[in-house]
């Protein structure tokens, strides 16, 4: 069974970073693609960063410049550091991987709250 556990959300200033980070486990599967969303309160989920399993990323015009999506294959895991947050970027970020057939796979989630 495929499990992602997401951790690193909190509370911080506008201004200020965090480090979120997504292990996957049950994984019987070569990943072709991993990735983070985001949900806000009273929004859709959407995009924030993904990266293929070649290493090419792809980011939502909102964060480019200030996030940066890594992962490491073998571990199994994938990382989002933000910089320069912003209060528009409160919010709860998923993290998500695809099988090559085309599954995707979710995780619980974890809260991002950027506020003064």
């Amino acid at each position: 069974q495929v499990q992602l556990v997401e951790s690193g959300g909190g509370l911080v200033q506008p201004g200020g970073s965090l480090r979120l980070s997504c292990a996957a486990s049950g994984v019987g599967f070569s990943i072709a693609a991993m990735g983070w969303h985001r949900q806000a309160a009273g929004k859709q989920r959407e995009l924030v960063a993904g990266i293929t399993r070649g290493g090419r990323t792809n980011y939502a015009d909102s964060v480019k410049g200030r996030f940066t999506i890594s992962a490491d294959n073998a571990k199994k895991m994938v990382y989002l550091q933000m910089n320069s947050l912003k209060p528009e970027d409160t919010a709860v970020y998923y993290c998500q991987i695809s099988s090559p057939a085309g599954y995707v796979y979710w995780g619980q989630g974890t809260q991002v709250t950027v506020s003064s």
